[in-house]
């Protein structure tokens, strides 16, 4: 309960949103925007397998997979993570005769991978490609979830607020006196599979070959990284 000398804070002066003559308040937003080199990419893979039999072309299409996840397998620790996608066994019906008869079925596993040696990705996309009813999908160039360019764009984007408001208060011969808010408005780079139409994707079609194809050159696509902030501060009453 509220005595004489405990005004109750309904007795108190409201928090003002907004600046006073005694303490103007600036709001300014900062931005960064920077163009990184990625740090993985990712490629997907389709392996197919058809046949007039269920179970030979499951085995046929085990068969292939195991091969394609080998070839994987094989670059090493240039590949950070191998999933298996999924996984599916279609009959395809006949168009004419009676009944529900089975003309042939078709098989898919989809696979991802991810890497980190971009000269191992163009050879390992190559020798995908290379394997008969193969299809190979990408790359999708990004930056890991921690990558310090996130931090270092967080950091420029405060940076170039307080530099904003300083140039703010100079031209009105004034200075800061204090950091009221800070707000992160947003920050990031493209996702993790960006939307058609965000990243290059090339696709290969398999092909059978004596020899092996040569290694595809693949440049790596350079990543777009922002932050904006939103600060204010307030002032030194100007002279005005």
């Amino acid at each position: 309960m509220a005595t004489a000398d405990t005004p109750s804070d309904a007795a108190a002066p409201p928090a003002v949103p907004y600046g006073t003559p005694g303490a103007p308040r600036l709001a300014v937003r900062g931005e960064a925007h920077l163009e990184v080199d990625p740090e993985i990419a990712r490629i997907g893979i389709t392996v197919g397998a058809h046949g007039r039999d269920r179970r030979g072309t499951l085995d046929d299409l085990t068969r292939r997979n195991a091969t394609a996840l080998d070839l994987v397998r094989s670059c090493g620790d240039a590949v950070e993570r191998l999933e298996t996608g999924a996984f599916s066994i279609t009959p395809e019906l006949a168009e004419h005769g009676r009944g529900e008869r089975v003309r042939t079925y078709h098989g898919t596993v989809h696979l991802l991978a991810e890497l980190t040696d971009f000269t191992a990705l163009g050879d390992l996309t190559t020798r995908l490609a290379d394997l008969d009813l193969t299809r190979v999908d990408g790359p999708w160039w990004a930056l890991r979830p921690g990558s310090p360019a996130h931090r270092q764009a967080r950091q420029q984007a405060v940076r170039e607020a307080v530099q904003r408001a300083r140039e703010y208060a100079e031209a009105l011969g004034t200075t800061l006196t204090a950091l009221v808010e800070l707000a992160d408005v947003g920050a990031g780079g493209p996702p993790a599979h960006p939307p058609s139409g965000r990243t290059r994707s090339l696709s290969y079609a398999a092909a059978a070959e004596d020899a092996p194809a040569a290694p595809l050159d693949l440049q790596p696509r350079r990543q777009h990284v922002s932050a904006e902030v939103e600060a204010r501060f307030t002032m030194a009453p100007p002279s005005l």
